[in-house]
């Protein structure tokens, strides 16, 4: 089984519930950076078109930002679970600020993929949570090869921080499936 497969699996997974987000659902996808997460969201999508696919590499403001990320999360997320539009201010990471708002209207399927998409802020609204892991050596290395080695000593900060999050929040125990980002083991699911 590798990525696919538990695209499949998340996806029947959501569609099996009720609604949680407005007249819609929402598919966190949440790990470590440089895990998988991405890839699992892209192939999500790829199985249901009319998904629409949040980034948190968008949300945060910068390297320091995953604590800051309940405002951004706030706005985009309540107002959708009105079936309302909600927003979110994009940052652009060139240019060390926040960029345009964008608005994102209410949908059947929504993923937020990336570090702190899970977060316990807004369990009410998840309808089912993915936890992405592998190994720290590889991801680090995934991590540098995106972004260049000028970014170890920005990965290993990042990589502190969000296990400090992880820690706190206890993403991972809250998880419904939970997926070996190296493709080496099946996906599986951790509490129904």
């Amino acid at each position: 089984m590798g990525r696919v497969d538990a695209a499949e699996l998340l996806l029947e997974l959501a569609e099996s519930r009720p609604p949680t987000l407005g007249s819609g659902r929402l598919l966190c996808v949440d790990g470590p950076a440089g895990s998988g997460k991405t890839t699992l969201a892209a192939a999500v999508a790829s199985l249901r078109p009319d998904t629409a696919v949040i980034h948190m590499d968008d949300l945060y403001d910068g390297w320091g930002g995953l604590p800051r990320l309940g405002d951004q999360l706030e706005a985009l997320l309540r107002p959708l679970a009105r079936d309302r539009p909600g927003c979110y201010r994009r940052y652009d990471w060139h240019a060390g600020r926040y960029a345009e708002t964008l608005t994102v209207p209410p949908g059947p399927l929504l993923v937020l993929e990336g570090v702190g998409s899970g977060s316990r802020t807004h369990a009410d609204l998840t309808t089912a949570l993915a936890w992405v892991s592998a190994p720290a050596d590889l991801r680090l290395r995934r991590g540098l090869e995106r972004d260049g080695a000028a970014l170890a000593d920005r990965w290993r900060q990042w990589m502190a921080d969000e296990t400090a999050h992880f820690d706190l929040d206890g993403t991972r125990g809250r998880a419904h499936l939970l997926v070996d980002g190296t493709g080496s083991t099946p996906p599986r699911l951790a509490r129904p």
